[in-house]
């Protein structure tokens, strides 16, 4: 594993201090673990991450992060070859304030300061004023109404195929059917069918298969078998391993077994 350190304004309350990992395997955080002295959100650009809380766990997607109030346990974990940042902060943001730990939604122009503060030769003073609107633009996470606060619009959709997979990227597990979330969202199947096409160039079935298969990638060598299969919202194993066959040419315990690399 690769980790780089990038600190500004240390030691006062406005400061902030990044972290960037990066490794050829998977990755784990806390193992359950707790920071009594700074909050900490954690964001991957590139693939989804598994976060647990008390007994709550969640899937997070590139558009979401993970937020954690200092003293509050937590784990978090990342797939292989995937990039994580872990922010460390001593002020919480003010529309985090009532969250003790739980998603959050990263805009597009949010994660790019946070890329840009995990770099050398950035002035303290510049970093501590991108600091700031990374702090404003914080916003907990929300399926109810339009759609999450500051979702990234890519400009092809209307925006339900992303409101559906904000959601699923949550919860893989969850076993509702086109035809369910469109009903919820008040239009027609064939309509959220054609946004899933519009937004990420493929069906909803499949769209869903590869967010399942991400993120058990992120449980492998962690838990067995069974109890990822049912996290991630197959009926069986046996149909865990075939889809997980299919897409990467191994079976997930030879994929843990032999390195994402191999």
């Amino acid at each position: 594993m690769r980790c780089q350190e990038y600190g500004y304004g240390l030691g006062r309350p406005e400061g902030i201090f990044v972290l960037r990992y990066q490794s050829a395997g998977p990755l784990e955080f806390g193992a359950i673990a707790r920071q009594d002295f700074l909050h900490q959100l954690y964001w991957s650009p590139d693939g989804a991450l598994s976060a647990l809380h008390g007994t709550e766990a969640r899937f997070l997607g590139p558009g979401e992060a993970f937020w954690a109030q200092r003293a509050v346990s937590h784990e978090v974990r990342a797939a292989d070859r995937q990039t994580v940042y872990r922010i460390c902060l001593r002020e919480v943001p003010s529309a985090l304030a009532e969250l003790r730990a739980g998603p959050v939604v990263v805009p597009e122009e949010t994660g790019r300061l946070v890329r840009g503060l995990a770099r050398s030769g950035v002035a303290e003073a510049d970093a501590l004023a991108d600091r700031a609107r990374i702090m404003a633009a914080l916003v907990p996470y929300s399926f109810a109404g339009d759609g999450p606060p500051g979702a990234p619009a890519s400009g092809r959709g209307a925006g339900h195929a992303l409101r559906v997979a904000r959601a699923l990227a949550h919860d893989p597990s969850d076993t509702r059917q086109l035809a369910a979330w469109a009903a919820q969202l008040h239009i027609s199947a064939k309509t959220l069918q054609r946004d899933f096409q519009r937004e990420f160039g493929m069906s909803y079935t499949r769209w869903r298969t590869l967010l399942r298969l991400s993120a058990a990638r992120a449980l492998l060598g962690t838990e067995p078998v069974t109890r990822i299969a049912r996290r991630v919202g197959y009926a069986s194993p046996s149909a865990f391993v075939a889809a997980f066959a299919k897409e990467y040419g191994r079976t997930p315990a030879r994929y843990a077994r032999d390195g994402a690399g191999a």
